[in-house]
């Protein structure tokens, strides 16, 4: 085996410039897939990072029915204070989880004294928020990072349309479960922007402001935002709290709580899957290519050397071996090109590292890309690279072990 190596390898280099040419276009192929991987999955992480961190969670827990309906944002859907004691010992007893915040989610009317609007209120546990959403606090344009009691966050969507600033004196009205009405005054306390923009209508108040805006006389909960310790746990945790919390059950005997992710929450979940589409499709073209280069090489390396296949033939040697020397020969180019890419590739991410990129989303500017090669996405691209080596070098090769010695050794 060792010796038809040599030999590939030795026929390889004697067309150094179109073996060159070939390896060169493999391996800008393998490099270009292997940035755009890089790239692609920095991005979508730093856009998952900015949805999880600011505002969902990684995952979330609610009452069973309550994201169906949670346009509305149902209060009859909420969880009752022995089932969010419950939730909170589930959720402590997984060690995967770093923080947790319960959150009451409602909608009111919206007042300057002037003019009405409506709005939704998160009445959140300051603390808790923002260890389970740490980026919230830079959501904060204007005015203090924090949320006080008897103060108000109102998004920039309302400041602006109803002309209110910061230290204004506002009215939130709401209908509390039982249809009655209840109003309350705040000040406002900071102005706060959407994650994607200057839409959005949530803002943010102390949850026990929420409580007596609603006139509960114990706490309910909406939902549960969870943030793990590993992101990449996501799935196995998500399943453990779903295993755990399925034994609850309610009159009906059906499962009283409803585990999500932020990937059956967020739409942009749908961003993601198409950047791995893109990604898919990318790599498919570089197969093509592969495929296109080794089999054009290949076809010509078997046309010029039909009469020195004839003599190897006629000297005795098998088809087998022929067979091998060529299938060696296109393993050999693609061989080289992966690596070659491969190096490329990483010297490039490097670059890009160094120089860094930056780009806006939404309201948040100066995200920097910081793409990063993995181990398994390398050897993946590779090996997805030498078997279509191997496949492009095969009919070549079959059709050179399939000669008649005395046929080859007769063309001209």
């Amino acid at each position: 085996m060792f010796k038809l190596f040599k030999i590939a390898i030795r026929n390889l280099m004697r067309y150094k410039r179109r073996t060159l040419l070939t390896s060169s276009l493999i391996a800008l192929g393998v490099m270009f897939v292997l940035v755009f991987v890089a790239a692609s999955g920095s991005f979508k992480y730093i856009m998952i990072g900015q949805i999880t961190d600011s505002m969902l969670g990684h995952l979330q827990v609610h009452k069973r029915g309550y994201v169906a309906s949670i346009d509305s944002l149902p209060l009859t859907l909420n969880l009752s204070a022995k089932q969010e004691e419950k939730l909170e010992k589930t959720i402590k007893g997984i060690p995967g989880i770093e923080a947790f915040s319960p959150r009451i989610k409602f909608g009111g009317m919206f007042s300057n004294f002037i003019e009405t609007t409506n709005i939704r209120i998160n009445g959140v546990y300051p603390d808790k928020e923002i260890a389970t959403v740490p980026l919230f606090p830079s959501r904060i344009k204007q005015g203090e990072k924090a949320i006080k009691k008897g103060e108000i966050l109102i998004p920039e969507l309302l400041a602006n349309g109803l002309k209110v600033k910061v230290g204004d004196t506002v009215v939130v009205i709401a209908t509390n479960k039982d249809g009655s009405v209840n109003g309350k005054q705040f000040v406002v306390g900071g102005i706060i922007e959407s994650v994607t923009g200057p839409g959005g209508r949530d803002g943010y108040m102390y949850i026990e402001d929420a409580m007596e805006v609603l006139r509960m006389e114990e706490i309910e909960i909406s939902e549960v935002a969870v943030r793990l310790k590993d992101f990449g746990k996501l799935n196995a945790v998500n399943d453990k709290m779903d295993r755990l919390l399925s034994k609850e059950l309610n009159k009906q005997g059906k499962p009283v709580f409803d585990v999500r992710t932020w990937e059956r929450l967020s739409p942009f979940y749908n961003v993601a899957r198409m950047i791995d589409v893109m990604t898919f499709f990318i790599k498919i073209m570089l197969i093509a290519i592969v495929l296109i280069s080794i089999m054009n090489v290949m076809i010509m390396a078997v046309f010029e050397r039909i009469r020195e296949i004839g003599t190897i033939a006629a000297i005795g040697t098998m088809p087998e071996k022929i067979l091998s020397l060529f299938l060696i020969e296109g393993f050999s180019l693609g061989i080289s090109g992966a690596a070659a890419g491969s190096i490329l590739a990483i010297i490039v991410v490097f670059v890009m590292n160094v120089v860094k990129i930056t780009f806006n989303f939404g309201r948040q500017a100066g995200l920097a890309l910081s793409p990063s090669l993995k181990v398994n996405d390398m050897l993946f691209i590779s090996a997805i690279v030498i078997i279509a080596s191997v496949i492009a070098a095969l009919q070549p090769a079959l059709k050179a072990s399939r000669m008649e010695p005395v046929e080859a050794l007769r063309h001209v």
